[in-house]
């Protein structure tokens, strides 16, 4: 390997604005992110799924009463062939 071409693996701190704080390396030093898994909705479990402007409501408005039936599946496929002669 050639000497002075990798960048420095150096220890580091990675903070959140939530007050968590992870030990670990990296090329670069003291990142500061906005979120992380302990803060994380997603991570935490209390993601929220949300309605943006009632679409769920509309779409079931819309099409409400256009649902047809699912059609039954005719007993041909059952029953045995004619007979030739």
């Amino acid at each position: 390997m050639r000497d002075k071409i990798h960048p420095e693996y150096k220890e580091t701190t990675i903070a959140c604005v939530c007050g968590e704080v992870i030990h670990t390396r990296s090329t670069k030093q003291n990142i500061h992110v906005d979120i992380c898994s302990k803060c994380h909705p997603f991570f935490t479990g209390k993601q929220k799924l949300v309605d943006a402007a009632g679409r769920v409501e509309r779409f079931a408005k819309r099409y409400a009463g256009k649902v047809k039936p699912a059609k039954a599946k005719s007993d041909s496929a059952t029953e045995a062939p004619p007979e030739e002669k």
